[in-house]
């Protein structure tokens, strides 16, 4: 086993930079995340529009993050620098927050959500070759992990916080709109003040067109099966909002079908870390399995116990699923890709799982609709199944069955 593997290490190891990271994430998430959280319900109850309305606002929003984010992480590659394109982003982000109390039509807010996810798009392969960069590859993947922890940790407190503010301000959606810049900003100072991007590495290759033809051959096979095997996997876990409708199916209350969301993220955000530490220890692609059988589990059981225990075990085991592949996958793309390619190799990963996730939604929509939430489930199953068997010839692959750290 090698050296790098077999070093024992603890949260204090892990690079300060990946930390500010980490809380620069966090940050951001409970700030968007207390916007978003209401802000369908404020589109349609105070401004008035349809749920049609809602629903281009949302897609328009998704899918532009994801067509940005392969043209931010191979302009990170041609500059040689991330710290200050993932700020660009970032501030991108903290600026429209003030625009959504302030917005005095539905045009505001459309503009407001589209620069948000323009934000997004900008800084997420950035950031993300920047935490493979700072981090020692034997630290690699308790690095991505801490990182989506404190992601995570964002992702549920945000909603508890918009649901505490709205009880406190009596239900006065800009009010709790104004509170949501607070960490916005906080966000940005953080990346600017606290992170210190590493000098490039002598001799490392200078890129000069990311997305040519020739560099994305330089990425490797190796690359390119992680990502098929992640865009394969991400067909099997479509959105949240299906285990949220599986909860109010088997009799759940409309006002308590947001602890669906809150219990995932709790699971996903304890489990992150530790998948992370286990897969700097032993074989990666082993922990990544059993996240992938835990998402089998999870499928089988929402689509077999249809009743508020069985969701509730099930969204557990999803969380936990999540906790153990989502960090893991962003690891792999990092041990796989060129150091002087992490950016354009971040951004097709997260372009191509964007795009997956869209189908994958939209089929686990069809089939609900035409065969019943089982069929749904079942569907997840396979697909997973089927990034399994991809997974394991990845690993097949490998020296020694093992994808090891650049």
């Amino acid at each position: 086993m090698p050296e790098a593997r077999t070093r024992s290490h603890s949260l204090r190891d892990i690079p300060g930079g990946v930390w500010a990271l980490g809380f620069v994430s966090m940050l951001m998430d409970i700030s968007s995340e207390m916007i978003h959280a209401l802000l369908p319900i404020y589109l349609v109850t105070v401004v008035g529009t349809s749920m049609v309305t809602v629903g281009v606002i949302e897609g328009i929003a998704e899918a532009t993050a994801s067509i940005t984010k392969i043209f931010s992480g191979a302009l990170s590659d041609w500059l040689g620098k991330r710290k200050w394109l993932a700020a660009f982003g970032y501030g991108l982000a903290a600026l429209t927050k003030p625009m959504f109390p302030l917005a005095p039509t539905v045009g505001w807010l459309v503009a407001a959500r589209f620069i948000d996810r323009v934000g997004k798009g900008i800084r997420g392969a950035p950031r993300d070759a920047l935490v493979a960069d700072l981090a020692p590859a034997h630290l690699r993947g308790a690095s991505f992990g801490l990182r989506q922890s404190l992601d995570t940790i964002g992702a549920f407190a945000g909603p508890l916080l918009a649901i505490g503010l709205m009880w406190l301000t009596a239900d006065n959606f800009k009010a709790v709109f104004w509170f949501a810049v607070i960490p916005g900003f906080l966000s940005l100072a953080l990346i600017i003040f606290a992170v210190r991007e590493p000098d490039r590495p002598a001799g490392l290759r200078k890129v000069r067109n990311p997305i040519s033809l020739a560099e994305i051959r330089n990425l490797g096979a190796a690359y390119w099966w992680v990502v098929a095997v992640a865009t394969v996997f991400t067909l099997a876990r479509f959105s949240e909002a299906f285990l949220i409708l599986r909860a109010q199916g088997v009799g759940m209350p409309l006002t308590l079908v947001p602890v669906v969301l809150v219990l995932m993220n709790v699971v996903y955000a304890a489990a992150a870390y530790p998948a992370g530490v286990l897969s700097d220890r032993v074989n990666r692609v082993t922990v990544l399995a059993v996240g992938i059988l835990v998402l089998v589990a999870a499928d089988i059981v929402l689509a077999l116990l249809p009743s508020l225990t069985g969701v509730a075990l099930g969204v557990a085991l999803w969380g936990l699923h999540m906790g153990l592949t989502q960090g893991l996958l962003a690891t792999l793309v990092a041990d796989t890709s060129p150091p002087e390619l992490r950016g354009t190799a971040f951004g097709f990963f997260n372009l191509l799982g964007g795009f997956a996730m869209l189908a994958a939604s939209v089929m686990a929509g069809a089939l609900w609709d035409r065969a019943g939430p089982e069929a749904t489930f079942f569907a997840g199953a396979g697909f997973a199944l089927v990034a399994l068997v991809g997974l394991l010839a990845v690993q097949g692959r490998t020296k020694a069955g093992r994808i090891e750290p650049k």
